[in-house]
């Protein structure tokens, strides 16, 4: 008999294994996975449109450099923020890149520069998911990711308030609703709520270096998840902080980092669960899915969000 599936999953940057990252049909094929949240990854356009990309440069998923290829700045690199929504619109939108070698990241996905995909602004990627919850009943929810805020902030600009303005556009303002907010500069997620009040979920997103770092004692870790806790609802760690390799070779051991996380009341959503990349420790993508479930985690990234589904379901006895 099967019971209710106790982990979320959040499709990361839509459903990214099958589809080009961040494109409306990868959302759209997600919400019908059954994925529980949307993830979102936010940058700004020249004239302050919140655009739905992974990073702040385009030549890695359009064909930007084909189409403007006079618009990149010293470093070669072709930015978002020095294009128009317009002008973005323009560009047909890829399976992800090698800008260099023009080879694709992950070589069993969906082929490169193939397909009639558009970068999407916030906007349009919301008013889709709302529309699919009225016609299905459903209320998955949204994952917006600031990316590099402080780059906008040297830019002139400032994505926090573009994003919050358009969440609020759409009734994204408390913190009942289905949303958390991400963000890996701490300062920046610190901001959401001291300088806007945003009422809204928050998750202070942790990299191998924040957290794996041999220097750090169990205690120093301790105090770090306190601070978080103070403005912030989650945390969202790259996996190899979550799970250590078990020394007699079985399913890799949880590291304290959940529990203690969980002693501060802060959710654990832990980066990336993937097919074709299997995380350092893990034998598989199943593994992988079987070590979550034990460690008590609450919600994972995914970019094979029905795999993680399947995986992830809980059976109860009869």
């Amino acid at each position: 008999m099967q019971g209710v599936r106790q982990v979320q999953v959040i499709a990361h940057r839509g459903a990214s294994g099958y589809l080009p990252e961040h494109t409306l049909e990868a959302k759209a094929m997600a919400y019908a996975m059954g994925a529980d949240y949307l993830e979102q990854d936010v940058v700004l356009t020249q004239d302050d449109v919140a655009v739905v990309m992974h990073d702040i440069h385009l030549d890695t998923i359009s064909d930007v450099a084909a189409k403007f290829p006079d618009r990149n700045r010293e470093d070669g690199r072709y930015y978002a923020i020095d294009f128009t929504f317009n002008e973005i619109q323009q560009l047909q939108a890829s399976e992800r890149f090698n800008a260099k070698t023009g080879k694709a990241y992950y070589p069993k996905r969906f082929p490169v520069r193939s397909g009639s995909f558009k970068i999407p602004s916030l906007a349009e990627e919301l008013e889709l998911i709302q529309g699919l919850n009225k016609s299905t009943g459903k209320n998955v929810g949204i994952y917006p990711e600031l990316k590099h805020p402080k780059f906008h902030h040297s830019e002139g600009k400032d994505l926090a308030k573009v994003v919050l303005d358009t969440l609020e556009k759409f009734g994204y303002t408390k913190k009942s609703d289905p949303c958390f907010v991400q963000c890996f500069e701490e300062s920046e997620t610190k901001r959401l709520k001291a300088e806007f009040n945003c009422k809204l979920k928050t998750v202070q997103l942790l990299s191998n270096k924040d957290w794996m770092s041999q220097s750090k004692l169990k205690e120093e870790r301790n105090r770090q998840l306190k601070e978080i806790a103070s403005f912030a609802e989650g945390i969202g760690p790259i996996i190899d902080s979550v799970f250590r390799k078990d020394p007699m070779g079985g399913t890799p051991i949880p590291t304290e980092l959940t529990v203690n996380a969980h002693q501060h009341g802060l959710v654990v959503h832990p980066w990336t669960y993937r097919v074709d990349s299997v995380a350092k420790n893990f034998e598989t993508f199943e593994q992988m899915h079987e070590a979550t479930v034990l460690a008590g985690i609450d919600a994972i990234f995914s970019d094979f969000p029905d795999k993680s589904v399947e995986l992830l379901k809980m059976s109860t006895k009869s």
